[in-house]
């Protein structure tokens, strides 16, 4: 009998199990009379860099070789409970697609490279557990991950074996159709890059099916080397992986979960749990009703929440796309008498997919930039301002935690930072918002926000994050750049008219009618402020920034502050620290008018839509 041959497929954020080209072309040549290999070795690694791994040690007694996982402005942990729990929800899922046609999935914890070169290692001193002929993996746009893939293929290339990396295909339009060659011709306005794709309806391509057929496990396969070791449940590698965060996440006073308050985003991991949501969404109408309702604050439906589920791959934006068409063009019973049904495109359905444009368009940002989507001087190079850095003065700190601990002293900047902190999710308009005042009105360093979010949003994605976050700081892909500013108060008005979602989060609030005292508590009466029990709270009393709005005839969406302003300012602040800071490692060539979609749908700090 001959030896095992095998291909180690090794996956990262393609979590799926349909339109994964990658198994679509196992399943084919294996079905094949002849094909080079006769086992498949599907692997995911938890990568030591970027999540906490010290929770899969064997004992308490053991030491982890490698270093904390944390962010490098702020030293925040670079995945909290929220998206640690999603992710290993989304990699059992897989796993239990891939077990039901006789396939698996192994787990392993540590660097990838690294992982790899121990892998090779260990099949090739054992002969009879077979011999590698090839690693495939997805690639990605992170210079952290594209160092990842460096780092394979140099291990499989001593090796002598196949390394392969495919284009990831999870995108809305396919980098096969994408109308330049080089990524410096992506252009620097959203707008010129959206006109180059469009009719968008007509962009993506079809998707490819799910295996009916792979091949088996090796035989034998190497165990986690020492210390660390894999646990065989989910529940318990949520465990392991959320034991390290403490629940504080370093907060002298996080945030609380008030009474009644319901998460907007209850949702679970995995590639069935997304189709799950994609049919919800057709269902319901969700869909069709999107462009009125993407600027809700509560409940489950205001929006899609498909992010987190395109973030680590267990969808596809075309399969997303897909949905739509089915629905508009009445090709199948999902959605059939529901409103839009049978009668093409309406303006929800083009929202969702100019949505997605969004993010393709800041992934090719990525790619073009690079390691400018971490510096603060943005993609534009823009050395001019100097951000007020936590790291080297104590009252900025001080402000920093003031702002994340939810206590700034504006309404609806403290009931989105309570809301992320306690359920992993804010909505699209609370981050456009809570960027702008960190950014525009404190004038602090924008990096410190994105690395906030980047560790508790379960949505969290690379490209969209960072680059947002540059967007609203002014210094990223945004023609209007620093004048681009969100009054808080005025939004408030205007999208929480009734001050629900800040009473719904900040609970202090919750018997207050009057909005102007429920979105800015510091214009409370000293009677009321005793009656409340908020005398000498320092949010109350001494707010991070007082914003000017006034109110005018028309209620709301009257009166001035509605966009201007600048960085900087505030009254001094106050809080604890939680500081473990270390030290990751150009302007656009013309302005665009936006068109009405482009202002309807600018997406701020988020990637959430």
């Amino acid at each position: 009998m001959s030896s095992p041959r095998i291909l180690v497929y090794l996956l990262r954020r393609d979590l799926r199990f349909a339109d994964n080209p990658i198994l679509n072309d196992i399943s084919k040549s294996f079905q094949q009379s002849h094909h080079p290999y006769t086992h498949l070795l599907p692997l995911y690694i938890f990568p030591a860099q970027q999540l906490e791994v010290s929770g899969f040690l064997n004992s308490e007694l053991d030491r982890s070789p490698f270093p904390e996982a944390r962010s490098n402005v702020a030293g925040f942990w670079r995945c909290g409970p929220h998206r640690a729990k999603f992710l290993a929800e989304s990699v059992w899922d897989l796993k239990t697609s891939l077990e039901g046609i006789g396939s698996g999935l192994e787990i392993r914890v540590g660097m990838i490279g690294q992982v790899v070169k121990e892998m090779l290692d260990a099949f090739r001193q054992n002969e009879e557990s077979g011999e590698v002929v090839a690693v495939w993996m997805t690639s990605e746009e992170g210079v952290e991950e594209q160092r990842e893939e460096q780092e394979v293929k140099k291990a499989v290339d001593a090796k002598k074996r196949e390394f392969r990396l495919w284009t990831d295909e999870k995108y809305y339009i396919d980098d096969r159709d994408i109308p330049f060659g080089s990524p410096q011709e992506l252009p620097d306005v959203f707008t010129s890059f959206r006109k180059q794709v469009e009719p968008l309806r007509e962009a993506p391509r079809g998707t490819v099916p799910a295996p009916r057929k792979l091949p088996p496990l090796p035989p034998t396969i190497p165990i986690q080397p020492t210390p660390f070791t894999i646990p065989t449940t989910l529940n318990d590698t949520i465990v392991c992986l959320t034991k390290p965060l403490k629940p504080s996440l370093g907060l002298s006073d996080p945030p609380r979960w008030p009474a009644n308050a319901k998460s907007a985003h209850p949702f679970q991991g995995g590639e069935s749990n997304g189709h799950n949501r994609l049919e919800h969404l057709v269902t319901t109408g969700s869909m069709t009703t999107y462009k009125d309702s993407r600027n809700g604050m509560i409940g489950l439906d205001f929006s899609t929440k498909l992010s987190a589920w395109l973030a680590l791959g267990c969808i596809t934006a075309r399969q997303t796309h897909e949905y739509l068409l089915n629905f508009e063009d009445g090709k199948t019973d999902l959605g059939k008498g529901t409103h839009g049904y049978g009668k093409g495109e309406n303006k929800g359905t083009a929202a969702v997919r100019f949505e997605l444009l969004w993010r393709d368009y800041m992934r090719l940002c990525t790619r073009k930039f690079g390691p400018r989507l971490f510096r603060v001087e943005g993609f534009r190079n823009d050395a001019s301002y100097p951000w007020k850095s936590p790291r080297k003065d104590q009252e900025v700190q001080q402000k920093v935690t003031r702002f994340l601990e939810g206590t700034t002293g504006t309404g609806l900047i403290d009931a989105s930072m309570r809301e992320l902190f306690l359920t992993g999710y804010t909505s699209n308009r609370a981050r456009q918002n809570v960027a702008s005042f960190l950014a525009k009105h404190l004038g602090i360093d924008w990096r410190v926000g994105a690395e906030w979010y980047e560790s508790l949003l379960t949505d969290y994605d690379l490209s969209s994050n960072w680059g947002n976050w540059q967007y609203t700081a002014g210094v990223g892909n945004d023609p209007r750049g620093e004048a681009r500013v969100f009054n808080p108060v005025k939004q408030a008005y205007d999208y929480d008219p009734q001050g629900l979602y800040v009473k719904n989060w900040v609970e202090e609030l919750r018997s207050l009618d009057d909005q102007q005292t429920i979105f800015q508590a510091w214009k409370l009466s000293e009677e009321k402020r005793k009656e409340l029990g908020l005398e000498g709270k320092e949010w109350v009393e001494q707010p991070l920034k007082r914003i000017e709005f006034h109110v005018g005839r028309n209620g709301g969406r009257g009166g001035r502050g509605g966009g201007k302003g600048g960085r900087g300012g505030g009254s001094r602040g106050g809080g604890g620290g939680g500081y473990h800071g270390k030290s990751r490692g150009d302007r656009e060539k013309g302005q665009v008018r936006m068109g009405k979609m482009d202002r309807a749908h600018t997406s701020g700090a988020s990637g959430e839509f």
